[in-house]
């Protein structure tokens, strides 16, 4: 049976030692439990330090039974963000409807989270800060695998060798492009662009989520509390446009292109998207891989499998992904670890992919026929969140405690 909870004690082997690339959501939280089990565990991270700040996500479902046992909760929960009003707008501005969040998302009230994403990687950071090496501004710049261990060569600090390696870095992840090949064969395009960024709340808004719509392009204003608030843009594309994805210029015209003849308060987001030094602009999208792991090098979170944020379980399978690799390696080598893994997470992972198509339909119609179905389905919704969340969030039972 695999330990789900790990008991403390001294080992007479040599520990065995992995690398860990990423120090977002599924790093951190891989470490944790990895050190737990005893490995001594390295994470590297191309960024300078911990990311802080960022837009709110989500916890739900068995993730909120992850943190609970990392002993997290209660710190979260501190942290909770009570977004209460979800507003859409029609393509005039006028009010389609006012409703819950939890009306649209699945979430459950009373229980499921939504935190600053710095909090929770703070939060996680500080978890094992003291007990895992951190390796920041630098990254893996080769990977060579063999019968004994992983020898890697960082950009900046030489070579070293692992028993096990792990890709926690992301959708364009180069860890397993290094191993799996280029992204493009494993990347779903889901037909939309988004750009993220942070401006001055002069809107009034205090807990709550405004949100435009006209066919193929949307516009939100996302408030957590009074302070600045997070703009959203998002718009309907046939083709992902690759030559934006490295360049913040190119996404700044693109943007300033699709939005061009917008109203409402978009003229004013656009101003202010030329300004932010937070902008991120990426496809929505997902990763499907035929396997997560090859040889000793493994692929967690967004690398392995992102849902896109249609979704809004990218964190949750972060965390429920390191837990289950972590139990999985806990009492087995590399080769049995990894299968086990997969095997036993791959069917919710599935499952919570599963539910983008939905998303796109509510938050981001394409048409107007669709559009007007979509208002007539949001105005049908109760204003109350329902009294549970979608079976998905919830689909995998965490691993018993070994005896």
């Amino acid at each position: 049976m695999i330990p789900a909870e790990p008991t403390s004690g001294t080992s007479t082997t040599p520990k065995r030692t992995v690398l860990i690339s990423g120090a977002s959501v599924a790093g951190p939280a891989l470490a944790f439990w990895l050190n737990r089990y005893g490995y001594a565990v390295t994470v590297v991270e191309k960024a300078g330090s911990v990311r802080s700040g960022g837009y709110p996500i989500d916890v739900r479902g068995t993730a909120l039974e992850v943190v609970r046992r990392m002993g997290l909760l209660e710190r979260l929960q501190e942290v909770h963000i009570d977004v209460r009003r979800l507003t859409f707008l029609d393509g005039d501005g006028s009010e389609v409807v006012s409703l819950h969040p939890h009306a649209v998302t699945g979430g459950v009230g009373g229980r499921d989270l939504e935190v600053r994403r710095g909090d929770l990687t703070d939060a996680l950071y500080a978890a094992v800060r003291d007990d895992v090496e951190f390796l920041f501004g630098d990254s893996i710049d080769t990977l060579d695998d063999h019968a004994h261990g992983v020898d890697v060569t960082f950009r900046g600090r030489g070579r070293r060798t692992f028993d096990v390696v792990v890709g926690a870095d992301g959708v364009h992840s180069h860890t397993r492009q290094l191993v799996l090949g280029p992204e493009q064969q494993f990347h779903r395009y889901l037909g939309y662009c988004f750009a993220v960024f942070t401006m001055p709340n002069t809107f009034g808004l205090c807990d709550e989520t405004v949100m435009w719509n006209s066919p193929g392009r949307a516009a939100a204003l996302y408030a957590a509390g009074d302070g600045d608030v997070h703009a959203f843009l998002n718009f309907a594309r046939t083709e992902p446009p690759f030559e934006a994805f490295s360049d913040p210029n190119i996404q700044r015209k693109l943007l300033t292109s699709v939005f061009a003849d917008v109203g409402w308060e978009v003229p004013g987001m656009l101003a202010a998207m030329h300004k932010a030094d937070d902008l991120f602009f990426d496809g929505v999208s997902q990763i499907h891989l035929p396997r997560w792991s090859s040889g000793r090098v493994a692929l967690l979170g967004d690398a392995a499998y992102a849902p896109s944020f249609l979704t809004g379980q990218g964190t949750s399978l972060a965390l429920v992904g390191a837990y289950m690799l972590a139990a999985s390696l806990a009492d087995r080598d590399h080769a049995a670890g990894f299968a086990a893994y997969e095997r036993d997470t791959r069917d919710f992972v599935t499952a919570n992919q599963g539910l983008a198509g939905r998303g796109g339909a509510t938050l981001f119609p394409t048409t107007n026929e669709e559009l007007q179905q979509r208002n007539n389905r949001l105005r049908s919704l109760s204003v109350m969140p329902p009294a549970g969340g979608r079976p998905a969030h919830s689909a995998l039972t965490l691993p018993k405690v070994m005896p």
